[in-house]
């Protein structure tokens, strides 16, 4: 089992217990999927961009992405519906966990000037979005291997109702916030 599930039942499910006073074990928030996204409309026209980009977000989350295709055609971009514009992965269970664990104990403390992560991302229904810029401060990612620099976006899916538990919650799972 995953750490951070361990950690999760252990210390965080009675912490949120205490705090919000919840009756009943199923009110406690949880988080439920991790999505990942990486925009590669730089990869339209070259394919051989896009396969290394789905690689390098396969050994990133440890699970395959789904290729994105543009729904519409837009002329200003050069895009016609059906072309490869992104790629996605959606976590869930020991998986998310893992790649939770990984992210707020090796990936985000090798960001440089990093002074936490902020904390008004929350979109009103109790999930998180965390961007980042580069893909390199994953340690799985060999440097000499990447030929682009992509940044990607992570959305937490939480069950809490509100921002604040919600924020509690990732708190509690080890996510370095800001100082307000």
């Amino acid at each position: 089992m995953a750490r951070l599930k361990d950690k999760y039942r252990a210390e965080v499910v009675p912490a949120l217990q205490q705090r919000f006073e919840y009756k009943n074990v199923m009110e406690i928030p949880r988080l439920e999927k991790i999505v990942i996204n990486m925009g590669l409309g730089d990869c339209k026209d070259n394919a051989k961009a896009l396969e290394q980009a789905v690689e390098e977000l396969t050994i990133i989350a440890g699970q395959k992405p789904l290729v994105t295709k543009a729904k519409k055609s837009i002329a200003n971009f050069k895009l016609r519906a059906g072309m490869n514009v992104g790629a996605k992965v959606t976590l869930r269970g020991d998986r998310m966990y893992e790649f939770t664990d990984k992210l707020v104990s090796i990936v985000l403390p090798r960001v440089r000037d990093f002074r936490g992560v902020s904390a008004k991302a929350f979109d009103g229904r109790g999930n998180y979005s965390l961007g980042v810029r580069e893909q390199l401060i994953f340690p799985e990612i060999e440097y000499d291997k990447v030929e682009k620099i992509r940044g990607m976006e992570m959305i937490f899916v939480t069950t809490a109702k509100t921002d604040e538990e919600a924020k509690e919650l990732l708190r509690l799972l080890g996510m370095p916030f800001q100082q307000a």
